[in-house]
């Protein structure tokens, strides 16, 4: 490697080059590809963030039960979902990230930033200027 290496930065020989930049991808798409496969779901009782349905919405939500490549999740608001390991991610949130919420709980959903966390309490200043203190599982994210 250290001779192809070599090759590449004295400029002899560009299949060689080719050759280095395709390794290093395939290294770089290996490494990824691990760690993507252990950023799901650990553990049973882990708070995670869940693609519920499918509709391309992150909520968050506990791990109530793992197998066979499936995680079931009781979600902040109550509703339980078992769907799988693709569709579940650790929890992310944190003060300063997007987010959107359903704005009092009257079922319009607007975006805005986190500004505190508190276990399940989070505060949103909404894009709008409106600003409140919900509950996480008034809250989604993509």
């Amino acid at each position: 490697m250290a001779s192809l290496t070599q090759s590449v930065q004295a400029g002899e020989d560009c299949s060689q080059g080719s050759t280095f930049m395709k390794l290093r991808m395939l290294l770089a798409a290996g490494f990824m590809a691990a760690f993507a496969t252990s950023a799901g779901a650990q553990t049973v009782g882990d708070w995670v963030l869940a693609n519920y349905q499918g509709a391309g919405y992150w909520y968050p939500g506990i791990v109530q039960s793992l197998g066979n490549g499936q995680a079931t999740v009781l979600y902040d608001d109550g509703d339980v979902e078992t769907l799988g390991l693709n569709a579940v991610r650790p929890y992310d949130w944190m003060i300063g990230m997007q987010v959107e919420c359903n704005f009092q709980g009257q079922g319009d959903w607007y975006p805005g930033t986190i500004s505190s966390l508190a276990g399940g309490s989070i505060g949103i200043a909404y894009d709008d200027g409106d600003r409140e203190t919900t509950t996480t599982g008034a809250c989604r994210s993509q």
